[in-house]
């Protein structure tokens, strides 16, 4: 008898994120931005899933509309098999003992009036979890986990460098033991020589915490090293999910394989042949009707323009392109 698959720690669906746009002296609403428009996933646990793409296409929004920073326009999100898209007040509170997030900036995302130790107990004090004195050893300890001197509880976040600023916003969101973390682009603000320190922090302390990632970045090398599945995103739409090896391997998606194209490669064998996409990414206030991607794709047809394609599965790796044969794809 085959096992059942394990139960989502994390299930988002249809999830939809819209933010208006207000124009003249009464601020009407005039349109609206589809920042994150039908997106859904699931992540098992102690998975990582990245999350890729273009500068704009609402991977940062996702990862802020599933922990409730942003409340989602339409759409669900499950967490431990519960649907918590509703929750507010105490229950909330409680949910984010088990979802935290690493920011991409760590010199804004903490607080310049607090000492380290501060900024780490803040969760805990909050949640009224142990005395001073343990909340203070549980900050010693956590901040030697990630990589810092215990004798740094006093100094403040301009002290530090900007790998030491993220290990402090790594140790914040530990402190509470959550089980789920997003990682909102945790390295693009730093030094090149820091961030595989970083990302090599992360996968350490994933292993020991038995934590689930949801690593989002537009550097498509860092995320081939740390993640298990990648997903990519393309104007508010997944496009295209696989494992890490099968993407890397097979990209299926015209998106995708321009986005594979440019990265550098010092083994020639690994060298893709460079594709460069036409014309800038398409308006979030007025997509594209049909394929959202056609009007930069070397290979749409004419149904790309008036059918949006649906996200088929085809062995394991699902991809939303009409020429793409397989099951519930359309032909050119």
């Amino acid at each position: 008898m085959s096992t059942p698959p394990s139960q989502p720690l994390l299930e988002i669906r249809h999830l939809k994120k819209y933010f208006p746009v207000r124009k003249g002296l009464f601020q009407r609403v005039v349109g609206n931005v589809h920042a994150v428009d039908d997106v859904s996933f699931a992540i098992q646990p102690g998975e990582t899933l990245g999350l890729v793409g273009e500068s704009g296409c609402g991977k940062t929004t996702v990862g802020r509309t599933l922990l409730r920073l942003y409340e989602p326009t339409s759409g669900s999100i499950h967490f431990q098999g519960e649907d918590v898209t509703h929750r507010g007040g105490s229950a909330l509170r409680q949910l984010r003992r088990n979802m935290q997030i690493v920011f991409q900036d760590p010199f804004s995302s903490l607080n310049p009036r607090m000492t380290v130790r501060g900024i780490v107990e803040e969760g805990l004090r909050i949640h009224h979890i142990g005395t001073k004195a343990e909340r203070r050893d549980r900050v010693e300890e956590i901040l030697v986990k990630v990589g810092l001197d215990p004798t740094y509880l006093y100094r403040y976040p301009h002290e530090f460098s900007g790998g030491q600023r993220q290990r402090i916003s790594i140790a914040r969101a530990l402190a509470l033991q959550p089980q789920f973390m997003v990682l909102d682009e945790p390295i693009s603000a730093l030094d090149v020589s820091i961030q595989s320190q970083i990302i090599n922090l992360l996968a350490q302390l994933k292993d020991e915490f038995k934590l689930t990632y949801l690593f989002i970045s537009h550097d498509l090398s860092v995320v081939e090293y740390i993640s298990d599945r990648v997903a990519v995103m393309y104007l508010g739409e997944i496009v295209e999910v696989a494992t890490s090896g099968q993407l890397y391997r097979n990209p299926l998606h015209p998106y995708t394989q321009a986005l594979l194209s440019s990265v550098p490669s010092i083994d020639p064998t690994k060298r893709r042949q460079r594709v460069v996409l036409p014309g800038d990414v398409p308006s979030p206030i007025n997509p594209p009707g049909g394929c959202r991607f056609h009007p930069r794709c070397p290979i749409a047809v004419e149904a790309c323009k008036t059918q949006p394609p649906p996200l088929v599965q085809i062995d394991g790796h699902a991809v939303r392109c009409h020429l793409v044969p397989g099951p519930g794809a359309g032909g050119a």
